[in-house]
């Protein structure tokens, strides 16, 4: 699945029509985890702005701390908008009511424990604790995937606004593995058995060694504001031994972050199930 991002050559998004605002968001655009130290020319070249504007304005990014510049001249992101990232609500505050409790379920299991939220139409890892000997996975703190494929994401998606879910389910979805969801009507299936269950499975969707099990984390007003996963491998992976402990934590979670409905009965749903 494509993500949006600012316009960076062609048609009205052109250099000679963009605010400086949008030259600066489109400069930091550019940094993303498989390129995160760039050149002068590969910035301009990537933003689509000229290299007189851009090196002027990546000098006013270095001095506020936005970037900074290594001794080969390579460009990075700075610690002042980890700083500022930090502050985001549903960052910050629920990484640290939510840790505690991840760290129990990984001394329960040892196996990767994860944190997410939705962003629009993608999940965005904002915590998560890996087990030394448990299976690897491609998520990172911080890092986008998209929302049909991971457990998470599905419990995100299921709960997510009607337009959201039009939209997720108009694109072409994205294939990770032979047993990536990618037929409209069959998500569309498992996000009602999402909702009815009260917790997602993903079975080696992104990865042919992974299973993972998710339940939603509710806020304030009882709305989904996270979910919770547990991410082990596909052998040996016990359903009914794990969905109950990532049920119990999502809403020890939920209920120190004050949701009204934080008695959700997801446990007696489980076992009805």
């Amino acid at each position: 699945m494509a993500y949006p991002s600012p316009s960076r050559s062609g048609g009205p998004g052109t250099d000679g029509s963009r605010t400086v605002s949008s030259r600066l968001l489109a400069l930091l655009d550019v940094f993303t985890a498989a390129q995160p130290q760039l050149t002068l020319s590969e910035i301009s070249r990537l933003a689509g702005v000229p290299l007189s504007t851009a090196h002027r304005l990546l000098g006013e990014l270095s001095a506020w701390g936005a970037l900074e510049r290594g001794a080969d001249g390579r460009y990075r992101i700075g610690l002042k908008l980890w700083e500022l990232g930090s502050l985001a609500p549903r960052g910050l505050p629920l990484r640290e009511v939510a840790l505690p409790l991840m760290e129990d379920l990984y001394e329960a299991t040892h196996e990767n424990v994860q944190l997410s939220v939705r962003e629009g139409a993608a999940v965005v890892f904002v915590e998560r604790i890996c087990g030394r000997g448990a299976v690897p996975t491609l998520t990172r703190v911080g890092g986008r995937f998209a929302i049909h494929a991971t457990g998470g994401g599905l419990v995100l998606l299921a709960h997510a606004p009607p337009e959201i879910q039009e939209q997720v389910l108009s694109e072409t979805l994205q294939k990770f593995t032979r047993y990536t969801i990618d037929s409209p009507s069959k998500l569309r299936r498992v996000l009602a058995e999402v909702r009815l269950r009260g917790y997602a499975l993903s079975d080696r969707q992104v990865t042919e060694d992974a299973f993972t099990v998710a339940a939603p984390i509710y806020g304030l007003s009882d709305e989904v504001v996270a979910a919770l996963s547990l991410v082990v491998n596909h052998q040996g992976a016990e359903p009914a031994y794990l969905v109950p402990l990532v049920l119990s934590t999502a809403r020890s979670i939920s209920r120190l972050l004050g949701a009204p409905g934080s008695q959700h009965s997801e446990d007696a749903r489980y076992l009805r199930n």
